[in-house]
């Protein structure tokens, strides 16, 4: 059968359950999904269904599942690894029209909303009264909340608040045959195993979200932000490992490189040192008497780590201008360069400054630039490589100092990803990290949960073949060894 065919036959099925204005199927109206975050990977959707309720959403899997048809759930496609990449031959299910607000609890300290929900319109509707979701990605202006469900999402306060998975009660969905789901419950617990944990961070690869239970906290009485500037890499890495050894668990604290703060200064005005090195931004909240007390703390822990300059927020606005530039760190990277390809994964944060100086190498072997943000508090890196995908040859050797960058991460004592996910950027890198034993149990995983393998296949667990072909390509550049991989 061929491509049209095929296209003609899913669009007749789905005719039957949605209007014609909820299908789209003609190139140019779907060249919009072609791709997420990850610009550097695109591929045209066979059809997008946009569909308004649950019922026709359940519909639309169970026609899929019965004809065969691989199903990517898309919801504001501000991910950064690929995960919303469309299948050539498949639906990609927009779930942009959940967004609604269904409840929010002030006295449980819940909200449930529906999965195309944006991460800040939680935040906002829960102002009036007192209290708001902490989980916040930089992008949490456009992102969803089923899109962090999907990618486990954290965020600049991560460290203190934790992740997407902490954050949530109860997450209600659909299986791949179009069977409702509910992981989680509205209590403490549930019954039976955790599969909420499952869940979180599974990539659409086990079920389709579609309303999500969370968690809301009250506001802190107050805030406030150190940034803290040193004149080399090294020193903010280490003073980084300093503040969490002095028993401190800062709101957030995040480093930047002095590429980044002058990127982002250009584009915000964020009052940043431009002549550091790197620059810290240390957040403390709680009552007046805990932020007076950690800030001081914190300034000690600092200044004895080689701070050269150290700057206090006086009042909200300043500490909100000073989390402005951290948070547009992605956009401004975009202001000065064609293309970039941010990376994603996690080392101890002992080994920080260690792995900015493999960084600075890597720069030189590739003759590609690099900015760096971290969420250094945890370890989970962003470095940001910068390429001009209209040179034949930079998107290659962008790749190669990605993969370079996970496996120095692994080799650290880390992982391949803290936030962003799998998708399809990393497909390689976990062929690093997980024995051919370990992606088989994986796979299991996801035949429990779904059995012909149709919701966002190609993504997060590689193939023997192609960790086979990747094993023989790293090893001939000298990289990691491959020690569970069949031998070739």
């Amino acid at each position: 059968m061929t491509r049209a065919q095929r296209q003609a036959e899913i669009v007749a099925a789905l005719a039957q359950l949605l209007p014609a204005d909820a299908i789209l199927s003609r190139h140019e109206d779907t060249t919009p999904f072609e791709c997420d975050g990850l610009t550097a990977y695109r591929e045209s959707p066979l059809v997008v269904v946009l569909p308004e309720t649950e019922a026709q959403v359940a519909a639309i899997l169970r026609v899929c599942h019965q004809l065969d048809v691989p199903v990517v759930a898309r919801g504001a496609g501000t991910g950064l690894s690929g995960g919303a990449l469309p299948h050539a031959m498949g639906v990609t299910l927009s779930l942009a029209r959940f967004n609604k607000i269904v409840k929010i609890d002030p006295i449980a300290c819940t909200a449930v909303v529906q999965c195309g929900v944006r991460n800040l319109a939680i935040s906002e509707a829960a102002a009036p009264y007192g209290l708001y979701y902490a989980p916040d990605p930089s992008s949490q202006i456009a992102c969803t909340i089923g899109g962090n469900v999907a990618e486990n999402s954290g965020g600049v306060h991560c460290l203190k608040y934790g992740l997407t998975l902490h954050n949530l009660l109860e997450v209600r969905g659909f299986s791949a045959s179009g069977e409702a789901v509910t992981f989680g419950s509205a209590a403490l617990d549930a019954p039976g195993l955790d599969l909420l944990s499952l869940l979180v961070g599974s990539e659409g690869m086990l079920a389709v979200t579609i309303e999500v239970t969370v968690k809301l906290i009250p506001k802190p009485q107050l805030a406030r932000c150190i940034m803290a500037s040193f004149a080399d890499l090294e020193s903010a890495g280490n003073a980084v490992a300093a503040v969490i050894a002095a028993g401190i668990i800062p709101a957030g604290l995040e480093l930047m490189d002095k590429r980044m703060t002058a990127a982002v200064e250009d584009f915000v005005h964020a009052g940043y040192d431009l002549e550091a090195a790197a620059i810290l931004l240390c957040e403390s909240d709680g009552t007046v008497e805990e932020v007076e007390e950690e800030i001081q703390r914190m300034s000690e822990v600092l200044q004895a780590s080689g701070a050269t300059r150290i700057t206090i927020s006086s009042n909200e606005a300043q500490r909100l201008k000073f989390w402005s530039g951290r948070k547009n760190a992605f956009p401004a990277t975009g202001r000065i360069s064609p293309d970039y390809m941010c990376m994603d994964s996690t080392i101890p944060r002992k080994r920080l400054a260690e792995m900015l100086r493999a960084i600075e190498a890597m720069e030189e072997k590739y003759s590609l630039r690099c900015v760096n943000v971290f969420h250094a508090g945890d370890g989970n890196l962003h470095p940001l490589i910068l390429f001009d995908a209209n040179q034949a040859d930079q998107l290659h050797r962008c790749e190669l100092f990605g993969a370079e960058i996970m496996e120095t991460s692994i080799r650290l004592g880390g992982t391949i990803t803290g936030e962003h996910g799998v998708g399809v950027e990393k497909l390689n890198s976990m062929c690093v990290q997980f024995s051919h034993d370990e992606r088989e149990q994986m796979f299991a995983v996801k035949r429990a949960f779904d059995p012909q393998q149709m919701l966002n296949p190609g993504k997060v667990i590689p193939s023997l073949q192609r960790c086979a072909e990747y094993g023989k390509l790293t090893v001939l550049r000298g990289l990691l060894p491959f020690p569970n991989l069949p031998r070739f």
